[in-house]
Formats: structure tokens, C-alpha cells, sequence
């Protein structure tokens, strides 16, 4: 739209959250929770886990690192009080500005600076009420020169996001410039009240290396992308779903010398992708070069006004309907996955297609009312069985104990399920993705083990 009260160029329809399904494809529907909810969220459950401590207020000043360990140094905040923490691994998780990543010297590649932007949170309950386009979750807003704006709900209520698209160079925006932005976004004078006002560098970045030794990085440390797609929470969850369980193999002393290793190998293209993939969002949604035809109020200019909108609405589905970058990341060439000789299937952002090949996630599968194949998943290796008893599966499973490697058989008894696992044994890590599979156990067990824990292979059983 050109603003809330101008010319509607198009509209892209979707269920409220309320109404949204899941997906076939997920047993989970997507959700959009903004950050000051979310974290909330997060900083309750990790509380509740007893083998958690919360510090605020303190910051990591230093670290040194040597063959058994690292030691942190922290500092209080408020007190300036220092101390050490000493521990097996590090993980930087510290943003954008990652002192973890600058102290291993670790560069990003890229492209430092898409934009400048500056976002403002303003309250005002009644906007809705303020123009004709009803309720919306995302405005983008045009102009002669160009996308310049959008605005963003909040809370669904009275709390709205403003986000100013500058350039690539930095610029600061006065109180009284982004008064009359936010005035000409809507398109009318109005009471409102501006909580926040935070420029930031949208970016299009991902680490040279994700672990140096006993420190690892994720999450924004690891890799800077456009919020376009919203790409950014899942890829830095996802990061800390590879590393968490294989953290937990080296600790609990079955996981290989080369297990660690395995998660700059997977995690890092998936990073590559997933910026790459945001940085063309954006750039679709920047494309329109309307010029001055675009607030005509002519014949010529409403004919305008019908193409452009029609052309930029279906430029911009490319965004709204991503299923293949949040559901179809896989890790081709993987060290630690059993590679069976299949072809890849395309990896199209907007298209999944589900599939067992070793890297690809487990697909999802309903076997009862209320229970999804999913829920096997997590703790363990999940070796799953489709026509086949647990005799089928006993050469792996003794592989895996003489490795101590912590693994269950499930036979699932499931015409739809046995079809679109493709196997008739699939082996499952603890993060959902598939290791190995095949229609018998593989000729050489212990190999499988040892490929997949991050192990070299040396053929013995005890």
C-alpha cells in the first residue's frame, strides 16, 4: 500500500492464529511470538531445569582455552566484582558483536551492511479504526522511490513495530523526522505514543568457522541475516538442537573425537543457505521502482497501481510460503550420517518434500489421535522398524550397546508411515534427522555405529 489510509496495491490472505492449521507436513502450525514475549518464555523453562544457573547482569570478559577445558572470566555488572568459571566447553551465543567469535579471531563473510534500519515501537490502540484496510499482521508501505517502510503488530492490540528501510550507509533519524515518517506511513495525523526507537544494520553474514577447539559458536554469533522470511530464530534453535546432543555424547563419553567437528560441517551450510535465502527476500521485497505513476489519481495511474500490485504480491509469496528452508534443510555430506547412494531432491525454499535420505529430517507421521512419530525422537537414537520385528534390528542395536551408545527400536505397525519412511529400517539421532537406512541391517553394524558417533571405525567389538 502506499500508507494505511492511501491506494491498497495488494493483499496476501491468511488464517488468523486462532484459526491456523498445522500443515500436512508438521504437527505443529507456525506461530509468531515477538522477541520481548518470547524470552520470557525461554528464561522460565531454562530455570526450571536443575542443572541451570540464571546470572544476570553479568558479562564474559575474557576466556582462554587449553587441552582439558576453558576458563571464562565474568564480571558483575553492578558490583564489577570478577570471577572465574571453568568448564569442558564454551559457546558463544553472544550476538552480532560476538566477543566469542572476535577473541578466536574468527571472520564473517558477506556482506556487512544491507541496510540501516531503524525500528520504533509505538502504542496506540485505535489505529485500526484509523483506515480501511482492517486488521492486518505485516503493512508494507510504497512510495514513489520505492518499499520504505513497513508495519508490523505487535501484540495484535494497542503495540506496533515501525521499521524505517535506509540505505546502505548509516543515518540517524531526528525525533521529529520519525514524528512525520510514522505520519506518513499511516497517512493521517494521529495520537500515538513511541516506546522505542532502535537503529540496527541489517546484514548478510555467516562465520568462516563455527568452532575453534573447546568453543563453538551459534546463533547470531555464527551468522547475521535479514529478518525477511524470518529465518533467524529457527536457524540459531536449530544450531543449538545439532550442538546440544552432541555436546552430551562427548560428556557422556560415548561420542566420538570426531563428533564435535560434525557441527561446523552440517550447521554452517545451512547458515550459507539460510542468509542467502533472507538477503533475496529482502531484496525482492526492495525491488519496485514505481516512480511518481503510483499516487496518480488518474486512469493511467489506477491501471498502474492493478499491475504493480498484482506483479508484487505474487514477487512476495516467495517470502510468505517457506516450508523448504524451514522444514527441508538437510546435511549433505555429512561425516556422521551413512550416505546411501540416492539422489538429493531439489532443495526449494518454498516447497518441502518429505524424504528419509540420510541428512534429511525424519519426516512427520500421525500414528494415533494425538500421537506423532515425532514424538520418538529426542533423547536417544530412535531405530525404527516398518513391517519388521526386533529381530531385524538386532545386529544394530548390539553395535550400539558395545559403544554404549544409547538406542531404542520402535516397530511401527503403519501403512502410511512404512511409505514415507521408504525403508524398512531407519535410524534416527536424537535431533530428528535420519543417520542411516536400509530394507536390512548393513553388512558391516559397528561401521554404521561408529560413522554415525563420530568415530573412527577399528572394526573391533569390545
Amino acid at each position: 500500500m502506499t500508507s494505511l489510509t492511501g491506494y491498497e496495491l495488494g493483499r496476501e490472505r491468511m488464517a488468523t492464529l486462532d484459526a491456523a492449521k498445522a500443515p500436512p507436513e508438521s504437527p505443529q502450525r507456525r506461530e509468531r511470538c515477538p522477541q520481548n514475549m518470547f524470552d520470557p518464555i525461554l528464561r522460565d523453562f531454562a530455570a526450571g531445569q536443575k542443572s541451570v544457573e540464571l546470572r544476570y547482569r553479568t558479562r564474559l570478559v575474557a576466556f582462554t582455552q587449553d587441552a582439558d577445558g576453558v576458563t571464562a572470566e565474568v564480571e558483575d555488572a553492578t558490583t564489577g566484582d570478577r570471577g572465574r568459571i571453568r568448564a569442558q566447553y564454551l559457546v558463544g551465543c553472544d550476538g552480532g558483536r560476538s566477543l566469542v567469535r572476535e577473541t578466536l579471531g574468527i571472520p564473517m563473510v558477506g556482506t556487512a551492511a544491507l541496510t540501516y534500519t531503524t525500528n520504533v515501537i509505538f502504542r496506540c490502540p485505535d489505529l485500526v479504526a484509523l483506515h480501511d484496510k482492517g486488521r492486518a499482521y505485516r503493512f508494507i508501505i510504497l512510495g514513489p522511490e520505492g518499499t520504505w517502510s513497513t508495519i508490523v503488530a505487535i501484540n495484535g492490540t494497542d503495540q506496533w513495530r515501525f521499521s524505517i528501510i535506509g540505505g546502505n550507509a548509516p543515518r540517524e533519524h531526528s525525533t521529529e523526522e520519525i514524528h512525520r515518517l510514522i505520519r506518513r506511513a499511516v497517512g493521517r495525523d494521529f495520537d500515538y505514543e513511541i516506546l522505542t526507537v532502535m537503529p540496527w544494520v541489517r546484514r548478510e553474514l555467516v562465520a568462516e568457522r563455527y568452532h575453534a577447539g573447546r568453543v563453538l559458536l551459534a546463533g547470531d554469533a555464527a551468522h547475521m541475516l535479514s529478518p525477511t522470511g524470518a529465518f533467524g530464530m529457527n536457524t540459531g534453535i536449530q544450531d543449538a538442537v545439532d550442538l546440544s546432543w552432541k555436546l552430551a555424547a562427548v560428556r557422556q563419553g560415548w561420542g566420538g573425537p570426531h563428533l564435535l567437528d560434525s557441527y561446523d560441517a552440517e550447521r554452517r551450510p545451512i547458515g550459507h543457505r539460510n542468509v542467502r535465502e533472507a538477503a533475496a527476500n529482502f531484496r525482492r521485497m526492495t525491488s519496485p521502482r514505481p516512480g511518481p505513476l503510483l499516487l496518480e489519481s488518474t486512469p493511467a495511474g489506477e491501471a498502474f497501481r492493478q499491475k504493480l500490485g498484482a506483479e508484487f504480491a505474487e514477487v512476495m509469496r516467495h517470502e510468505w510460503f517457506t516450508l523448504g528452508v524451514h522444514l527441508g534443510y538437510r546435511y549433505e555430506d555429512s561425516p556422521i550420517c551413512w550416505p546411501d547412494g540416492t539422489a538429493a531432491t531439489p532443495d526449494d525454499p518454498n516447497r518441502y518434500v518429505p524424504t528419509t535420505r540420510p541428512g534429511s529430517r525424519a519426516p512427520h507421521v500421525w500414528l494415533a489421535p494425538g500421537h506423532c512419530i515425532l514424538d520418538l525422537f529426542g533423547r536417544e537414537f530412535a531405530l525404527l522398524g516398518f513391517g519388521v520385528d526386533a529381530s531385524a534390528a538386532e545386529e544394530l542395536m548390539a553395535a550400539a550397546r558395545t559403544r554404549d551408545v544409547p538406542m531404542t527400536f520402535t516397530a511401527i505397525d503403519d501403512d502410511a508411515a512404512a511409505l514415507l519412511y521408504e525403508r524398512k529400517l531407519v535410524l534416527v539421532r536424537p535431533d530428528g534427522h535420519v543417520a542411516w537406512r536400509g530394507d536390512r541391517a548393513p553388512d558391516d553394524p559397528l561401521a554404521v555405529i561408529d560413522c554415525i558417533r563420530g568415530a573412527p571405525y577399528d572394526g573391533a567389538m569390545g
